[in-house]
């Protein structure tokens, strides 16, 4: 399981484990806290085709989905 702290997890790097689209690497470009620092929102960019995808940012701690960083 990855670890991650979400104060740190804006413009951080995730490989996909299984790309759809071609689309193998993301960077996390957005993500929203509540006055609890609690994460509301969170948005990952596929590099190459520049997509947007909403995410729950926890399911970046299941590593037979995502790889931290680019691989």
């Amino acid at each position: 399981m990855n670890k991650i702290n979400p104060a740190k997890l804006l413009n951080s790097k995730w490989t996909a484990v299984k790309p759809t689209n071609k689309e193998k690497h993301f960077l996390v470009t957005d993500i929203e806290f509540d006055e609890q620092g609690v994460v509301l929102n969170c948005e990952i960019e596929a590099v190459m085709s520049k997509r947007i995808i909403p995410i729950n940012w926890q399911e970046l701690t299941d590593p037979l989905r995502w790889i931290q960083g680019w691989k």
